[in-house]
């Protein structure tokens, strides 16, 4: 009988311990949303922006070039007989070294001949010359009109003259033959081929070797429309850094020689020449820049005035994020002029007193609070 009580007092017990347990639960959460600290905004580095005077650097890429490549020809004909030891491909031969030489036995005979025929048209001429003196001093005795050219032997001297200048023309031909037996260098060179050997028989005019010129280079430039813009107004003359990339960095100075002329009907850019003096160092201490070489070509433009120079992260979308008087974020819209290497030149969108941005948040907001660090140069 004393069962049925101790059913109904049960219930009671486990409601009650319920309720207990919801009340402590329920004032533990209001104590912890009470003492909740407030969130710290978040902290970010700035950095004032004042307008400059900036001169546009203009960067472009191409090949080096010879600025002249010569086919080698013979000429006179005859027997290869010697030839210079760097006259191989890949060798560099000076202005004025003989590349190789051809037998000259025929062509000094030729040069003696010459001179043989010079002397007997001389002495020819020498001979008219005193039959002329004579017939003009006989003429003296005679009356005027028999005393004709004929008679002072006029035409005959005139044609001892030409025999004169004839025979020096001969004689100057056969120096020249005979000179022409040594084929030398016409400039400091770099050999691309030699099709000779020694004891081989050339014919005058025959295709011997092909040299480059090494006395200079040049490189042949494309400037991009949004490039053309920042050209400066008198371009040729102007100094250019010549780099060719690599373990180690090869620099040369250069100068802007001229443009093309004409817009590539490919690309719708124009080209310009940079030329760079003694590109294979043959007469410096200078790291050599060999023909075929891609190279990086960087000269200055027009100066730009009262413009901004950011870092490009901080310039997204044209949009750059700045730090109000309220120490609120807040996007400015600004307008770039270009991007140059790490960097954006910026003429409008911005103040000297705006506060930019240099550690952006993760997800920016316009409104959202921040704390401005301070820097070492502020403390």
């Amino acid at each position: 009988m004393k069962t049925k009580p101790l059913r109904w007092l049960l219930p009671v017990v486990i409601l009650g311990g319920a309720y207990g347990g919801y009340a402590a639960i329920a004032s533990s959460a209001a104590e912890s949303t009470e003492t909740k600290p407030e969130k710290k905004p978040l902290t970010v580095t700035v950095a004032s922006v004042k307008l400059s005077d900036h001169k546009v650097l203009i960067t472009s890429h191409g090949e080096l070039l010879p600025v002249e490549v010569t086919q080698v020809s013979a000429q006179v004909s005859g027997e290869v007989t010697s030839w210079h030891p760097n006259f191989v491909a890949g060798g560099v031969v000076k202005r004025g070294e003989t590349l190789f030489s051809i037998e000259s036995d025929n062509y000094q005979a030729a040069v003696l001949q010459a001179e043989a025929n010079l002397a007997s048209a001389q002495a020819s001429l020498i001979e008219e010359k005193a039959k002329a003196e004579v017939a003009k001093r006989q003429a003296k005795n005679l009356p005027a009109k028999q005393v004709t050219d004929l008679y002072l032997r006029k035409p005959q001297v005139l044609s001892a003259m030409a025999q004169v200048k004839s025979a020096q023309a001969g004689l100057k031909r056969a120096k020249r033959d005979l000179e022409n037996c040594k084929i030398v260098a016409p400039y400091d060179a770099l050999v691309v081929s030699r099709d000779i050997g020694v004891g081989q028989y050339i014919s005058a005019g025959a295709h011997v070797a092909t040299l480059n010129n090494i006395e200079a280079g040049e490189v042949h430039i494309p400037i991009a429309g949004f490039d053309s813009a920042f050209l400066p107004e008198n371009y040729a003359g102007v100094s250019a850094t010549v780099v060719q990339r690599g373990i180690i960095d090869a620099k040369r100075e250069g100068v802007i020689e001229r443009d093309l002329g004409v817009v590539d009907s490919a690309t719708r850019m124009i080209n310009m020449v940079v030329r760079v003096d003694d590109p294979y160092a043959i007469e410096s201490d200078a790291s050599p820049l060999k023909f075929g070489s891609y190279v990086e070509v960087q000269f200055i433009g027009k100066e730009l005035k009262h413009i901004y120079r950011l870092p490009q992260e901080l310039v997204n979308n044209r949009q750059v994020w700045v730090v109000n008087e309220d120490n609120e974020l807040e996007p400015r819209i600004v307008n770039v002029l270009r991007a140059e290497q790490e960097f954006m030149l910026i003429s409008e969108g911005l103040s000297d007193e705006d506060q930019i941005v240099l550690t952006v948040p993760e997800y920016p907001q316009k409104g959202m609070r921040v704390e401005v660090a301070v820097t070492e140069s502020e403390q």
